[in-house]
């Protein structure tokens, strides 16, 4: 228990820190939005976006992946039983510049559950997110937004989930880690590299 209160502790930068509130439940299935399709050096992972949902979110994502922001960097933080997160580090980790933070849309009825796809954040700060995100590796209610209260209970956005290449995620996960400068663990000893982001049409969309 020690430890892994004291691995929830470590997440700095724009990594989840966690809400003590059970979120509440989702009210409807968010409907189809568009499809990114993800090409990592160990695999295809296909993202169904819910710009429904988190409209910003979705468009700075779309964005990004426009600009050819993602192509080239890698999953700089692996945690087997959390989450994997990239979107801003080359593999020697320089990082990426970006544009400005985008509002916090984690209010709207979406979970941190397995496969789903979130804005990373700083834990300082509700409304910094800009091209970080990461998969859920395991259902992570603890990391939905509970509250305005405070950044702690504000939560991260999910703004999609994984609909097809889980197994790949899972192959991401298990991957060897630890520290690397600037990071004092977590970084993939061998770099997970998401060579392209392609934008597809949404499912049953010409």
């Amino acid at each position: 228990m020690l430890e892994r209160l004291l691995v929830l502790a470590a997440l700095l930068l724009p990594l989840p820190l966690s809400a003590q509130t059970a979120p509440a439940a989702a009210e409807a299935t968010p409907a189809p939005g568009p499809r990114v399709l993800l090409t990592t050096t160990l695999g295809e992972i296909t993202i169904e976006l819910y710009p429904d949902r988190a409209p910003r979110t979705v468009e700075n994502f779309l964005q990004y992946a426009r600009e050819g922001h993602y192509n080239g960097t890698i999953f700089h933080r692996v945690i087997d039983n959390l989450l994997i997160q990239g979107g801003a580090f080359t593999p020697d980790l320089r990082q990426k510049p970006t544009r400005a933070p985008i509002p916090n849309e984690a209010n709207n009825g979406l979970s941190n559950l397995r496969g789903t796809v979130a804005a990373a954040r700083m834990p300082s700060d509700p409304h910094s997110a800009t091209s970080q995100f990461f998969i859920n590796v395991v259902d992570n209610p603890r990391l939905d937004f509970s509250s305005e209260t405070s950044a702690y209970t504000w939560g991260y956005a999910v703004f999609g989930r994984v609909v097809q290449g889980m197994e790949v995620v899972d192959r991401i996960r298990a991957v060897e880690t630890g520290p690397q400068e600037p990071f004092p663990r977590d970084v993939p000893k061998t770099p997970v590299v998401i060579e392209r982001v392609t934008i597809l049409a949404p499912a049953g969309g010409e």
